[in-house]
């Protein structure tokens, strides 16, 4: 199947291959959902890539860019952090000890409540961050340059019509 600009994928074929075997039930949600799959391992391998240099992994950007859009003091309890990144609380608390570790965070104790962390970007993980984050943009910017601005919204407003479908389930 060839979409209107006559562009074909390994998506199509996959697709076509299950209506062809299985005349039973209809594949078309492939067409949507292999497709996010695959783009998702083609977009970690590119952020892998736009965050080697600063020798940092995927999750550690996602920690501290969690915090630095906090602005000053680039601050969250450990208990938020699980909501930005959609991991587990145990994750978390695993995630935050090796940016304690790496000297990319610090914990401070919540002086009211003491089953509650706050976990604040040091000026080290501040840097990296922005830093990584200028490559990551760039990189994303030479991925998107053949779609066009208007193409780039529309599918931006596809792509929140499905995720909000996903979030408001949990």
């Amino acid at each position: 199947m060839r979409n209107s600009d006559g562009v074909r994928d390994e998506v199509d074929g996959i697709v076509a291959a299950w209506g062809r075997e299985r005349t039973d039930f209809d594949p078309e949600p492939l067409s949507v959902f292999s497709r996010l799959l695959r783009l998702d391992r083609h977009i970690d391998r590119m952020r892998r890539q736009a965050f080697s240099k600063y020798g940092i992994e995927s999750w550690e950007f996602e920690m501290l860019a969690a915090l630095r859009r906090q602005g000053e003091p680039y601050r969250l309890t450990a208990g938020r952090l699980v909501q930005e990144t959609l991991v587990s609380s145990g994750t978390v608390t695993n995630r935050i000890d090796r940016m304690v570790t790496h000297g990319y965070a610090e914990r401070h104790p919540d002086p009211n409540d003491r089953r509650v962390v706050h976990v604040q970007a040091t000026a080290r993980g501040v840097e990296l961050v922005d830093a990584a984050m200028a490559d990551l943009l760039e990189a994303e910017q030479r991925k998107l340059e053949d779609m066009a601005a208007q193409d780039q919204r529309e599918l931006a407003d596809l792509l929140r019509q499905l995720l909000a479908h996903f979030e408001r389930e949990g």
